[in-house]
């Protein structure tokens, strides 16, 4: 083991940290909000369920690289492999399909009221759990064929096309997958994307003649004032954008991997650094102009102020 190694062992466990304690935050304040108020905003399912698959996706991904960054010998056996990997790739595959959720609702949601989508907004509510159900079941489906592929590492020299991971090894497709497999993932992530750069590119055409009107009003007041939708909107245009950066830099960093006849370690654990990078920002991202977080910080405002004045008034 490496000084190097050490740190960026530290790096890693210091991102699993920040990650977990900000989506786990999230995920506890709507669920405390739920329990007291009974009921949940339209978006609020979709971002305690995406904090959820977040953080799952960040323990699943980051555990194993620390556990190699420290010099841990054999951390996994080929049963930890198929667990660990298969419970990875279901949790991000949902995070991608969250994301995807949630930047559509918000669209439909901002759309005018003459908009062919408006009719859509009086039946949001009853689509979220059959989503949410729908996309736990198709991942989990989609992933049972790679299980079969995933065995331990036992060579520390790695020869040979496929997914190498810190403790765990897949055989090249052509031997073990079937291209409809490939196929299947590539359609996947192809559909949610695409609608993610829609719905996206539909929201800032949106904002943009929003923009546009209240330049014609002529006031400042009004062209200054931004309502809490557009609010929301913007913070949904920022997350999609770096889901999009950090998914792009990690599946071609994952194919050049896959297809090098050498592997290099150093690159999965960067792969590993990658796919987390999204998972660990997004809470803190959902955070901002969040109304529930908010009001969490200014209870705990006035608690303060209430109990500094009874130790004065004492």
């Amino acid at each position: 083991m490496f000084p190097s190694d050490t740190m960026f062992g530290v790096f890693l466990v210091s991102q699993l940290c920040v990650g977990v304690a900000g989506n786990l935050f999230l995920f506890l304040l709507y669920m405390h909000t739920f329990s007291v108020q009974r009921h949940m905003k339209l978006m609020d399912p979709v971002f305690s369920h995406l904090t959820l698959a977040n953080t799952l996706t960040i323990t699943f991904t980051l555990t194993p690289h620390i556990a190699s960054s420290f010099g841990v010998r054999q951390f996994l056996d080929d049963v930890g492999c198929k667990a660990v990997l298969y419970m990875y790739r279901v949790t991000r595959g949902v995070s991608i399909c969250a994301t995807s959720l949630l930047s559509a609702f918000q669209a439909i949601t901002v759309s005018p009221r003459n908009s062919k989508w408006a009719w859509l907004k009086f039946k949001l509510h009853t689509q979220i759990c059959p989503w949410f159900l729908f996309f736990w079941i198709i991942n989990m489906l989609i992933y049972i064929h790679a299980i079969r592929s995933i065995t331990a590492i036992r060579n520390s020299t790695l020869v040979g096309y496929g997914y190498v991971h810190a403790y765990c090894q897949t055989g090249p497709f052509g031997k073990h997958s079937s291209s409809s497999y490939v196929i299947v993932i590539l359609v996947r992530d192809l559909v949610f994307v695409v609608l993610m750069l829609c719905t996206s590119l539909y929201m800032v055409s949106l904002l943009h003649r929003h923009h546009r009107r209240a330049q014609h009003l002529h006031s400042p007041h009004v062209s200054s004032q931004t309502s809490p939708e557009h609010k929301a909107t913007h913070t949904i245009l920022l997350l999609v954008g770096c889901f999009v950066v950090f998914y792009f830099a990690n599946n071609c960093l994952t194919l050049y991997s896959i297809y090098t006849h050498k592997k290099i370690l150093s690159l999965e654990g960067l792969s590993g650094v990658l796919s987390s990078c999204y998972p660990t920002i997004c809470p803190f991202l959902l955070m901002k102009n969040n109304k529930i977080v908010s009001q969490f910080t200014s209870s705990f405002s006035v608690m303060g102020l209430r109990g500094s004045q009874r130790a004065f008034d004492g």
